[in-house]
């Protein structure tokens, strides 16, 4: 499973649906961030942009839900159209949320910051989907890549190789053409990239890239 997840925090939000038709058919997966201003410091989009978006492509959503409180929106963003939702482990409640997003029948994910141990998620990695590891502090784009979540990404790739999981690691945070290769090497499958998508001339062709770039490295890798 390895999958360039473009990430709208870097697309144009006057022209949403034009941005994410420029992709063309070189991803299947659209990450979309959803800030509260609470859990972290900047507001985004809700499940309208979602619902909106929906009725314009066929792609996979994947929310990260960036948010204090967000039981109490699972609902409505699958109502909206998301496929999955990724709710951060720093917000708590993260057995209710879990049991909550499979009964909605969501896909499953949690989220990482950086400085957030291996030992507070690796309990619920047989309960999960995708595991998201954050490589930057969740809140703005545009941010550098922390290569010291490098070791928690290989640890978390032996874990759920030796317990023969089937969950996915993505990441997410300053990744592009000369990060990505770091984070697939040490066992990332699924890469949200903002401007290294939105921010090129062509994102079709940026896209595209990324995803032979991450093949590669998988390859070399003997994944």
């Amino acid at each position: 499973m390895i999958r360039i997840a473009p990430s709208i925090l870097a697309a144009d939000y006057a022209a949403l649906a034009d941005e994410v038709a420029r992709l063309g058919d070189q991803v299947d997966w659209l990450h979309v961030d959803v800030m509260d201003g609470h859990f972290v410091p900047n507001i985004t989009i809700g499940p309208p942009v979602v619902a909106a978006l929906r009725r314009r492509t066929e792609l996979y959503f994947d929310c990260h839900l960036m948010m204090t409180d967000p039981g109490d929106y699972l609902e409505a963003f699958r109502q909206a159209g998301a496929n999955h939702c990724t709710v951060h482990v720093e917000a708590g409640d993260t057995e209710s949320l879990i049991g909550e997003m499979r009964a909605l029948g969501l896909g499953v994910g949690l989220a990482v910051n950086p400085e957030t141990p291996f030992e507070a998620f690796a309990g619920y990695l047989d309960r999960l989907d995708l595991v998201l590891l954050m490589t930057v502090h969740p809140g703005f784009g545009g941010q550098a890549f922390i290569a010291e979540v490098m070791p928690k990404v290989e640890r978390t790739r032996a874990e759920i190789d030796r317990r023969g999981l089937s969950v996915a690691i993505e990441v997410d945070g300053g990744i592009e053409s000369h990060t990505l290769p770091v984070a697939a090497r040490a066992g990332a499958e699924v890469f949200a990239a903002g401007t290294a998508i939105f921010g090129q001339d062509d994102p079709e062709e940026a896209a595209r890239l990324l995803l032979r770039a991450a093949e590669g490295e998988h390859e070399r890798a003997g994944r």
